[in-house]
């Protein structure tokens, strides 16, 4: 007879920041008013999880101590699923980059792996400490229901590493828009470890 547990982590997409669309990685913006409308109207009262687990950042962290009050449940903070340090340029806009560097953005979306934003966190360096992260809790809550409240980067990292998409596709291969949710489900039976993306968007 073999021993069976799933779990299943919904992962969210925190929405829009203050400040609209730029690159932040670190910058720590908190929800604008349309980002607390999105992620409210992502969720339904159907929903059932027995934690949460969120990032750091106040675009994360504000809505998932919010949603743990109201629900009673667990909430865990996790170092490692904050946002790619995307280096000189945190703050600045897609025009505002591609004013300053030239085609090194269209590079960054082609292969990350082989073009790290200047002065910013390679995404090998990224994905190793998600993947811990991303681990520790998929084993700390084994058996549960978890809410993972993270960052565009973050989502992709964790689908790559499921779906076994190169890295230097994670990017440009996987749309993560603001608020967007991902399923994903993790069987663990005598055979072995079994991750599977149910739902994507």
């Amino acid at each position: 007879m073999s021993h069976r547990a799933t779990t299943v982590l919904d992962l969210i997409r925190h929405g829009e920041p203050r400040g609209g669309p730029k690159f932040r990685g670190s910058q720590d913006d908190p929800l604008s008013e349309l980002g607390w409308q999105q992620m409210r109207s992502a969720i339904s009262p159907d929903d059932r999880w027995d934690a949460i687990v969120t990032s750091p950042l106040l675009r994360c962290i504000e809505f998932a101590t919010e949603l743990a009050e109201q629900r009673n449940l667990p909430l865990h903070v996790e170092d490692r699923l904050r946002e790619v340090n995307f280096g000189k340029w945190e703050g600045k806009t897609t025009d505002e980059v591609i004013a300053a560097e030239g085609n090194r953005l269209s590079r960054f979306w082609e292969d990350p792996v082989a073009n790290t934003p200047p002065g910013g966190e390679s995404i090998v360096d990224f994905h190793r400490r998600v993947s811990a992260g991303w681990q520790h809790w998929r084993e700390q809550l084994a058996g549960q229901r978890v809410l993972v409240v993270c960052h565009g980067g973050v989502i992709r990292m964790i689908l790559a590493e499921v779906m076994g998409v190169p890295l230097q596709r994670s990017f440009a291969g996987i749309a993560v828009p603001y608020a967007c949710r991902s399923r994903i489900q993790v069987d663990v039976s005598s055979y072995g470890t079994l991750s599977c993306l149910y739902r994507h968007g």
